[in-house]
């Protein structure tokens, strides 16, 4: 899981599917220049294609093919609509209303499209807020809970570019923990458990921090375990340790101990409990 969040790190593409032909001017200047004239309608709802087709997929969730898809070219009518309506003096931009005006025609389009008499349409739950624009509570909840999944995503992605950079003080990679991380549970508890003493050590800690390396023999007389065991693991000890005193919330939670369930106590014979 952490590994392919670290891949993602460098994965990313600049959002670039919604440029008008002139990028000092706004979409908002375009819609005023259009309609005196100044500007083509055409050319304008052409450049923003691929923001249409997003707005689109988004709303179907799914991949939409602009050039067949039913729903496309929907939301290219509704997107001329709302260069027709749209008001600057309402303080809305455009792209925003534009969004409002395709949603409202698909969800039309996909109300005409219901062919189960018993099926509740997904758009039967739309409401009208305090601006008298439509919105669903069923469908704001899922965009609220996928822009906390992507707010997680991001902060875990930082977390592992800042915890790379960390690493590399040391001679370690992130891209290596999998390699370097102990293959049977126990030894994985009893190393993150040295790495913990280790973290909570100030002077031992300070020293790994000034030497770059770790202070062995110390940590063979606090853990009780032998030299070749901190030796041979030495990377990994090192690296938990750092992840235990960094600022990596999302990170820690990997290495957390899972408690076991707590058992009763047996009781004995003409004492209670």
């Amino acid at each position: 899981m952490l590994l392919v969040l670290f891949k993602r790190i460098f994965g990313g593409k600049p959002d670039t599917s919604a440029v008008t032909l002139d990028t000092k001017i706004t979409p908002e200047d375009m819609v005023e220049m259009i309609r005196s004239g100044e500007a083509s309608r055409n050319d304008f709802i052409a450049s923003y294609k691929p923001y249409i087709a997003k707005v689109t997929s988004r709303f179907c969730k799914r991949y939409i093919d602009p050039t067949r898809s039913d729903e496309f070219s929907i939301a290219l009518a509704a997107f001329d609509e709302a260069v027709e309506q749209f008001s600057s003096q309402a303080g809305k931009s455009f792209l925003g209303f534009a969004e409002t005006v395709i949603r409202r025609r698909l969800i039309d389009y996909v109300r005409k499209e219901q062919r189960h008499a018993g099926t509740v349409p997904y758009s039967a739950f739309d409401q009208d807020d305090e601006e008298e624009m439509t919105v669903n509570p069923i469908e704001m909840k899922e965009a609220l809970q996928r822009y906390s999944v992507s707010q997680d995503v991001e902060a875990r992605r930082l977390e592992i570019s800042e915890y790379d950079i960390r690493l590399k003080q040391f001679g370690i990679s992130f891209g290596e923990l999998p390699d370097l991380s102990p293959k049977h549970s126990d030894s994985k508890v009893l190393l993150i458990s040295i790495s913990k003493l280790l973290a909570n050590a100030p002077e031992l800690y300070e020293m790994m921090e000034t030497k770059q390396k770790l202070p062995i023999k110390e940590l063979c007389e606090m853990a009780g375990v032998s030299r070749k065991t901190i030796e041979r693991n030495r990377k990994y000890i090192i690296a938990i340790a750092l992840l235990h005193n960094g600022d990596y919330p999302y990170l820690q939670e990997y290495i957390q101990p899972h408690e076991p369930p707590q058992q009763e106590q047996p009781q004995v014979k003409g004492v209670r409990a």
